[in-house]
């Protein structure tokens, strides 16, 4: 697990992202806005986050697979955040019924080249894919197959893309069905910031 700052200034509000598998802070590199912003990445094992205590408001983003580590993070290290966001993600990312099946997570993993993550790029609607370290990114899908579902945590509003490529609409729709009151539906792909540019958008 390893923390950024995307955006430090001093701000009352943060916002902490837990950002998906191997995508990076690309996909949050267009969105603006005052609060600071600390990214986090790395699902491979769990660590403490900076001290937070000092701001008045915390906001946690969770995107894709930082979904089901929101879930099992908070679980071994308590929940510092006053609202929680969720955006095309689960808390069980690798089970077949509520995210992607594991034999298909552990096929990226033992496939994984920088031609098939350039692919995985494009399909997630990204316009060009970052650097990546392949025995890393094997490794940290394999251990969100072996950690498994996380315990169930109540987030605050529910993102899902209509056009996701990588999580299966059907299975988010199944693995939200106990927040649906909190669910909206986008007509977007995986990575979905671009249609709304600003952080306070999907706060």
């Amino acid at each position: 697990m390893r923390s950024t700052w995307l955006q430090r200034g001093g701000a009352g509000d943060l916002i902490v992202v837990f950002g998906g598998w191997a995508l990076g802070a690309a996909p949050f590199a267009a969105l603006t806005g005052p609060q600071d912003v600390l990214f986090v990445e790395d699902w491979r094992e769990f660590g403490a986050l900076p001290d937070l205590s000092g701001y008045a408001r915390r906001t946690l983003l969770a995107f894709s697979f930082g979904v089901g580590a929101a879930g099992h993070w908070i679980a071994g290290y308590g929940d510092p955040f006053d609202r929680k966001i969720a955006v095309n993600g689960t808390l069980a990312p690798a089970e077949a019924d509520h995210g992607i099946p594991p034999e298909m997570v552990e096929a990226t993993a033992a496939g994984l080249s920088e031609a098939s993550f350039a692919r995985f790029c494009r399909r997630a609607g990204m316009d060009g894919a970052p650097q990546i370290d392949i025995a890393d990114r094997q490794a940290e899908l394999r251990a969100v197959i072996q950690r498994g579902r996380a315990p169930d945590v109540r987030f605050d509003r529910i993102w899902l893309s209509k056009r996701d490529r990588i999580m299966p609409p059907a299975a988010m729709e199944a693995a939200w069905a106990a927040q649906q009151n909190r669910v909206e539906w986008i007509d977007a792909p995986h990575v979905p910031f671009a249609d709304r540019p600003t952080w306070e958008a999907w706060l």
